[in-house]
């Protein structure tokens, strides 16, 4: 059966337990979903309702005697926790080899490039949280317009400036150096513009971050269901992910609200193809600051909203809801965490089963595409398509 439109939803970091080789990355026992459905601002009645808790290795949440969806929980190959790498295994491309980290800060040569490009020194250098590395640098940084530069356990290079000592265009101009500086065996997934305001002692990031990605080394399933003819649609900071490969219509978001207002826009639109979105705030504003009721809440409101997308669903239309990585809120870390990851498909003609568990987040670009009636079988996985429908 082909469908007409295919939603991609992703919860940034929503994880739902540690994976097999979780002990590799320093995250045995990590599970995001267990964590904080422990709070008592934990309410998801409708994504139980499809069928949430029945996911293999869920087993302290309510199971669905009658689920409304199809369910599975999907593994990743690739070997990388972070966003890029994520997402890009969802599209298709499984990354052999882990994109490179810098735990003791970037080496000399890179940073003394960067400074004679930009024209100005460079702060910090080293893994940092990026709200303790603007209360900790701000002050030398507004002080000597010096730039501050950190990372983290993923694969990133951020770059964190006072919107009143560097304008925001000019950040991003920085950042795009940096990435034409950082390739070859220092290609880092992404640069990070994370611009603040404030004063002193009330230094706060604001919602104009943005990605700098590399871009994709092969074509993805967006690409091969854009050369069919039909839209590829992107929400978020999909668009930067893939570094705009791929995608037809970028509709950029600051936060989940502006995203899930978004999909219920684009769901009222006349198009066909794919749409694919990320909800950032699960990742970015809970996980890393280590917020169990935060990130609770946040699932519970995206769980609120849920109906008011699923009843505007027309007929053709298919709605998957996935995760790219784990990032367990009570852990010890304030980085990702290797984790299975759910995924949950519904709409009108969709079987109400459940899948068991599946090797490679693949499975989503290449069902995603069969549904459309796209030839695109990639990432060393199956599509589920002909298992889903009726």
């Amino acid at each position: 059966m082909k469908f007409n439109r295919v939603f991609i939803i992703v919860l940034d970091s929503v994880g739902i337990g540690y994976a097999p080789d979780a002990a590799d990355f320093g995250d045995y026992g990590a599970n995001t979903m267990k964590r904080i459905s422990a709070s008592d601002k934990f309410n998801v009645p409708n994504l139980i309702k499809m069928g949430l808790g029945n996911i293999d290795g869920i087993d302290y949440l309510e199971k669905a005697e009658k689920p409304t969806a199809a369910v599975a929980r999907l593994r990743e190959l690739s070997r990388g926790k972070d966003t890029t790498t994520g997402h890009w295994e969802m599209m298709g491309i499984v990354s052999e080899r882990a994109m490179p980290t810098y735990p003791d800060g970037f080496p000399k040569e890179i940073l003394d490039e960067f400074s004679r490009r930009t024209g100005r020194g460079v702060l910090c250098n080293k893994p940092y949280s990026g709200t303790e590395v603007i209360r900790d640098y701000g002050k030398a940084h507004v002080d000597s317009g010096d730039l501050i530069v950190y990372t983290s356990a993923d694969s990133v290079f951020q770059i964190a400036a006072h919107e009143d000592i560097v304008p925001v265009e000019q950040l991003y101009e920085y950042c795009r150096i940096a990435r034409e500086i950082l390739q070859g065996e220092h290609a880092v997934g992404r640069v990070i513009a994370r611009p603040f305001i404030g004063t002193e002692g009330a230094y706060k990031r604001t919602e104009n971050r943005h990605d700098f990605s590399l871009t994709p080394p092969e074509k993805t399933a967006m690409d091969l269901i854009g050369e069919s003819g039909l839209d590829v649609i992107s929400i978020g900071k999909i668009y930067d992910i893939f570094s705009g490969t791929g995608i037809k219509k970028s509709l950029p978001t600051h936060n989940n609200g502006e995203g899930m207002q978004t999909l219920l826009q684009v769901q009222k639109t006349d198009f066909n193809g794919l749409c694919f979105a990320n909800l950032v705030d699960f990742d970015m504003l809970y996980g890393h600051r280590q917020d169990i009721d935060g990130y609770a809440n946040a699932l519970t409101a995206f769980d609120s909203w849920l109906p008011k997308f699923i009843e505007g669903m027309q007929e053709g239309d298919v709605l998957m809801i996935t995760a790219d990585h784990g990032c367990d809120p009570g852990d010890e870390s304030t980085d990702h965490t290797r984790e299975e990851v759910p995924l949950i498909i519904c709409g009108k003609g969709v079987k109400n089963i459940n899948l068991g568990t599946r090797l490679g987040f693949a499975t989503i670009g290449n069902t995603a595409a069969e549904l459309l009636g796209v030839s695109y079988l990639g990432g060393k996985a199956e599509s589920v398509a002909s298992e889903v429908t009726e």
